[in-house]
């Protein structure tokens, strides 16, 4: 089954992002995907009305859910929409959450995954600080659901960073993950690539790192590098700027023989506080 990583340069006009991710989607149709992973904030970059957008969707007035589930019925497209804001099912006042949804080829809603770790940061650009949870609510939860390609984690751009999550989704048998990111210039030439390539071996499953590549509003620029990683941590496809789509197969037989060959699920040993650790370099040679 084919996967699509999108790439992105969004701004802050909604309607016209809406309708660049539409041609890529297409593309991606075209190009025989049956998934196709949107990256962080596909939508709106640089607004500063989260509260507001996240609301008018939870009550049925935004563009964006509607032009979802279209868009996923009419290109018979499985559909991981980046992010968008939107508050807590039934509480479409409360605080938004950076929403991943799943959406099948039939525009039903298959899982929602709402981003645990929140980018509260300061970094040497030209913005400089960065605090998601003034936006955002952080997330709870593990969120991995059948597709047509595989048993699929789902994370967003920050949580690359901290691999319990990633192990904890291939516990839950994932066998695919989803990044959507929109990681910064300075952050993403520094790790961007270390970090999705070792998420990919460490899990052993495909990592799709959708992802904003260029100059947005706030300012603001992201790296990009969509990339499509495979369980070996081989890049079998990426772009570094621009809007792109990226087209690649998922193997389940390689898959199933990386797994075989190197079990580390089997190998993993836990500590807590208070067991005993395994003796160090210098105390054996003692």
């Amino acid at each position: 089954m084919s996967l699509a990583v999108i790439q992105m340069v969004s701004q802050s006009d909604v309607l016209a992002n809406l309708a660049q991710a539409r041609r890529l989607l297409e593309q991606a149709a075209a190009g025989g995907a049956k998934l196709a992973v949107l990256p962080e904030n596909f939508a709106a970059m640089g607004r500063r009305d989260v509260a507001d957008i996240g609301r008018a969707e939870a009550l049925g007035e935004g563009p964006i859910l509607p032009w979802l589930k279209q868009t996923a019925r009419d290109l018979k497209l499985w559909i991981v929409a980046g992010t968008l804001p939107l508050p807590p099912v039934d509480q479409p006042t409360a605080k938004a959450n950076a929403c991943s949804l799943l959406v099948d080829d039939q525009g039903e809603t298959v899982a929602r995954y709402d981003k645990l770790h929140l980018f509260d940061v300061d970094v040497a650009d030209n913005r400089g600080r960065y605090r998601e949870s003034d936006d955002y609510a952080y997330g709870s939860g593990v969120v991995v659901a059948d597709t047509p390609v595989g048993k699929l984690g789902l994370t967003v751009c920050y949580d690359l960073r901290f691999p319990e999550l990633y192990s904890e989704l291939r516990a839950a048998g994932a066998e695919l993950i989803t990044a959507p990111s929109a990681f910064t210039a300075v952050t993403g030439a520094a790790h961007w690539d270390v970090l999705i390539r070792a998420r990919a071996i460490e899990t052993q499953c495909y990592v799709l790192a959708a992802a904003q590549g260029g100059t947005h509003p706030g300012p603001r620029e992201t790296f990009g590098h969509a990339a499509i990683i495979d369980p070996w941590g081989r890049v079998l496809a990426s772009q570094d700027q621009g809007e792109a789509v990226l087209l690649a197969e998922r193997d389940s037989i390689e898959q199933a023989s990386i797994r075989a060959r190197m079990p580390v699920v089997s190998h993993r040993r836990f500590f807590s506080q208070g067991a005993q650790r395994p003796a160090s370099e210098h105390e054996f040679k003692a």
